[in-house]
């Protein structure tokens, strides 16, 4: 399965640049989007940057990511509003 995971740039660079995300530090082709300032929050989808994420954005996304470890690892009672908290959100924000 591939999923988009989001690194942070920690090297400047012109068409790759250095990153460190859930799978430490890894080279990502910025093509895409172009070449981002270190610090910077990307979506990385099998080793090129598609998109620039927020930080709060990037902590979601991560933190679903844990979640879905978590499933995949056998914990059969995870605390669905920690890993998913936007779920929680958008279900008492639902009209019925």
């Amino acid at each position: 399965m591939c999923i988009g995971v989001p690194v942070k740039i920690v090297e400047a660079g012109d068409f790759v640049q250095k990153a460190e995300g859930k799978n430490g530090i890894e080279d990502v082709n910025m093509m895409l989007i172009g070449s981002q300032p270190v610090g910077t929050w990307v979506l990385n989808y099998l080793g090129s940057a598609r998109e620039v994420l927020s930080e709060e954005d990037a902590e979601k996304i991560n933190s679903a990511l844990d979640g879905l470890s978590a499933l995949m690892n056998g914990d059969e009672e995870i605390d669905v509003d920690r890993y998913f908290p936007d779920i929680g959100q958008t279900a008492a924000g639902a009209k019925t």
